[in-house]
């Protein structure tokens, strides 16, 4: 490796993105206030998928996992920034640094494959209905979960590992609120153009693969539900993938937007507030998409309810 003993015993310093001035504490409260709700919404939806058996489905599985990741991820980040700012802080040592890099590359790549799954798992159940126990049992289910959990943390390893290969030059200064590589990437000493082109086609198997697999589910989901003769199945249909399109659509715009851009191309400002999106509001929206609207949920919470209060 390229770095030597004594930078162990160094530390980064994170710039973040609010200082002291009265308009930023506001946007700093509305922030941390967002990721309370975020952490305590994902938490509900796994401590309840988990707690009530009639949503033990492959479908709602895999929404536990969804929001299992989303809360580890706006745990990973979140925490540091608060400290920082109100401490008045703003180093992290390269320690801590590389666990961001490792846990953010992997959550964000698990979310990616996750997401093909519950495309998959959409595609089986509209247009396979009579074979989905079949074709979605939980031992599948849960094979596939595990691959992403598994590619998820392949990713986060290389990314942390090559990352830290180079080494750094001048103030270790990280224009952002958390250790991501790219912002680590303009502050090495070395050419990082053919990582740079390594991360490309990384990001091709990561994002682009599952994005293909998203696409074709739903091309096949929208073909069926065109030719479906029940106007309630079709809606229905429409009211289940609707949800994950959502998701998909603003997860996805926002990782595309981060990590298929060379480094040349990245805006602090821009990714920052990018950051900001896709780590604190995707998370903080998920539970309300995926759960809190939706029938099946709603109806088990009030028989949940009901059962713990014997009414």
């Amino acid at each position: 490796m390229a770095w030597e003993f004594q930078t162990f015993n160094s530390d980064f310093i994170l710039l973040g993105i609010f200082d002291h001035r009265p308009t930023h504490i506001f946007l700093f409260s509305r922030v941390l206030g967002v990721s309370a709700v975020a952490i305590m919404g994902n938490t509900l939806v796994v401590l309840f998928l988990y707690l009530n058996a009639q949503l033990h489905t492959p479908m709602y599985f895999l929404l536990s996992q969804l929001s299992l990741t989303d809360l580890v991820l706006i745990s990973t980040t979140i925490p540091k920034m608060a400290f920082n700012y109100l401490s008045g802080s703003k180093s992290i040592t390269m320690a801590d640094c590389a666990t961001h890099i490792f846990f953010y590359a992997s959550l964000t790549g698990c979310e990616c494959f996750l997401l093909a799954v519950m495309a998959y798992d959409c595609d089986v159940a509209t247009c396979h209905p009579l074979r989905y126990t079949s074709l979605m049992r939980l031992k599948i289910c849960g094979l596939m979960t595990a691959s992403s959990w598994v590619l998820g943390s392949t990713d986060g390893v290389i990314d942390a590992v090559v990352t830290f290969s180079f080494s750094c030059c001048g103030f270790w200064v990280i224009a952002h609120f958390f250790c991501d590589f790219p912002f680590l990437l303009v502050i090495q000493c070395n050419d990082t153009s053919i990582f740079e082109e390594v991360l490309f086609y990384c990001c091709i198997m990561m994002i682009l693969f599952p994005v293909a697999i998203i696409i074709a589910s739903y091309a096949r989901v929208l073909l069926t539900v065109i030719l479906m003769g029940s106007g309630k199945g079709r809606h229905r249909a429409f009211a289940t993938c609707s949800s994950h399109l959502m998701v998909v659509g603003t997860y996805y715009g926002a990782v595309l937007f981060m990590y298929m851009r060379p480094a040349s191309n990245h805006s602090p400002t821009q990714d920052r507030m990018m950051s900001v999106f896709y780590t604190i509001l995707t998370p903080t929206l998920n539970p309300l998409i995926y759960s809190f609207r939706n029938k099946e949920v709603a109806c088990a919470f009030q028989v949940f309810r009901k059962g713990k209060t014997g009414e």
